[in-house]
C-alpha cells in the first residue's frame, strides 16, 4: 500500500512538474492566456455575478442585433466565477503549450483559439435562439449566458485528437486513447446535466467547440507545405469521433451531408491524384495529409518495431558452451524460437507498411 501511494505521489510531481515547464517555457501567447483567466477571476470576485454575466458573457439575445454585444464573444472565456474552473482552463492552456505549440507554431495556435472561441460562442448562441423560435420562452434568450473556457477546452481535445489520437491513456486495464476523449468530454457533459450538476448550456457549448474545431482542422487549416487546406484522412474523419459499431451509418450521413456542401459550394470536393509513373505501384495521394503527421506515424511503427526486436532477441538468447565450438546467432537458437523471431519481425514490418500505407493513400 505505502509503495502504490509513493508511486501515485511520484506521478503527481512528474505531471506537475511537466503543467510548470510547460507554463515556464511557453510562449507569450500560452502566457498571457493564463495571466489573464487568473486575473478575470480575481477582478470578479468584486463585481456583481449579473453585471458581470450581462458585461462580459455571450447572451444569446444581446450579442446578435440590435444589441450587437460582439466584443463578449472574446472576453467570455476569461469569464469564471469558480476557481477550479479556472485552474482547469489553465491546465488546458498548458496541455496546448506542451503538445500543440510545438507542431503548430504560436500563431496557428493563436488563430485557432480565436476561432474555435467565436465559432462554439455563436454555434451555440444560434442554437438557443432556435430553442427559443421554437418554444417563445423568453428565458431561453437573455437569461443563459455562455462563458468559460469550456467551448475552447473541447476544440483542444479535437486538434489533441489530430495530433497524437494513438497515444494511449493511462486508463489502467481500460484501454483508452487520446483520440476518444472528445467523445467521452460530450458524454461527460451531457451526464452531468442530467443529474443536474451543470446547466444546459454546458453539453451545448462543448459539442459547438468539438463541431467547430472538427471543421476548421479537417477543411480550412493551412498545411505545413502552405498549400494544402485542412486533413482529409480517413483517421480523421467525422465517423471516427465514434464507436466503431456505429461509424457506418454515421459515415452514410456525414458524407451525404458533405455531398450536399459540395454542391452549394460551400465544401470543395476531394480531389484524389493519381501518379502513374511511380517506380513501384500507382500512388495515391489525397490532399489534406500532413507530411508530419505521416512522419510521426512513422516514428511509432519504429518504436514498436526496436521493442519487438529487443523483446524477441531476449527471448532467443541461447547459454554458450565452453567445451563446444562457437556457432552463429541463428545456428544456436532452438527451431521453434527462430520461426516465433521471424513472425514476430514480418508482423511488425507489415504493420509498418500499413502505417506508412495508410498515410499517403486514402
Amino acid at each position: 500500500m505505502a509503495s502504490s501511494t509513493t508511486e501515485t505521489t511520484l506521478k503527481v510531481q512528474m505531471k506537475m512538474e511537466h503543467i510548470r515547464t510547460a507554463l515556464t517555457k511557453g510562449s507569450v501567447v500560452i502566457k498571457a492566456i493564463c495571466a489573464g483567466l487568473l486575473l478575470f477571476y480575481f477582478f470578479s470576485i468584486f463585481i456583481e455575478k449579473e453585471n458581470l454575466m450581462n458585461a462580459l458573457s455571450v447572451t444569446p439575445g444581446l450579442v446578435f442585433p440590435p444589441s450587437f454585444h460582439v466584443w463578449t464573444l472574446l472576453t467570455h472565456p476569461f469569464v469564471e466565477i469558480h476557481i477550479w474552473n479556472a485552474l482547469v482552463g489553465v491546465l488546458a492552456v498548458a496541455i496546448c503549450g506542451k503538445f500543440i505549440e510545438p507542431v503548430w507554431g504560436a500563431l496557428q495556435m493563436l488563430i485557432f483559439f480565436a476561432l474555435i472561441t467565436v465559432g462554439s460562442s455563436v454555434m451555440s448562441s444560434l442554437i438557443y435562439l432556435f430553442i427559443y423560435m421554437g418554444s417563445s420562452n423568453i428565458y431561453y434568450l437573455f437569461d443563459t449566458h455562455f462563458y468559460g473556457m469550456t467551448g475552447t477546452i473541447a476544440g483542444t481535445t479535437v486538434a489533441l485528437k489530430q495530433l497524437i489520437g494513438d497515444q494511449e491513456l493511462p486508463t489502467g486495464p481500460l484501454k483508452l486513447y487520446v483520440k476518444d476523449i472528445p467523445l467521452l468530454y460530450l458524454l461527460t457533459s451531457v451526464i452531468l446535466k442530467l443529474v443536474g450538476l451543470v446547466s444546459g448550456t454546458h453539453p451545448c457549448f462543448v459539442g459547438s467547440g468539438i463541431f467547430v474545431a472538427w471543421v476548421y482542422l479537417r477543411f480550412y487549416q493551412k498545411q505545413s507545405d502552405g498549400k494544402t487546406l485542412g486533413n482529409m484522412s480517413d483517421h480523421f474523419s467525422f465517423a471516427s469521433f465514434f464507436p466503431e459499431i456505429i461509424r457506418p451509418p454515421i459515415a452514410v450521413f456525414s458524407n451525404t451531408v458533405h455531398g450536399f456542401l459540395v454542391k452549394i459550394k460551400v465544401c470543395k470536393k476531394q480531389v484524389r491524384k493519381y501518379d502513374v509513373g511511380a517506380p513501384s505501384a500507382i500512388t495515391i495521394t489525397l490532399p489534406g495529409t500532413d507530411p508530419a503527421d505521416a512522419e510521426r506515424r512513422r516514428q511509432l511503427a519504429l518504436k514498436a518495431l526496436n521493442e519487438r526486436l529487443t523483446r524477441v532477441e531476449q527471448q532467443t538468447e541461447w547459454p554458450s558452451m565452453d567445451d563446444q565450438p562457437s556457432t552463429s546467432d541463428d545456428a544456436s537458437q532452438p527451431p521453434s524460437l527462430k520461426e516465433e523471431a521471424v513472425a514476430d519481425k514480418q508482423d511488425v514490418l507489415v504493420d509498418i507498411e500499413e502505417s506508412t500505407t495508410g498515410m499517403t493513400s486514402t
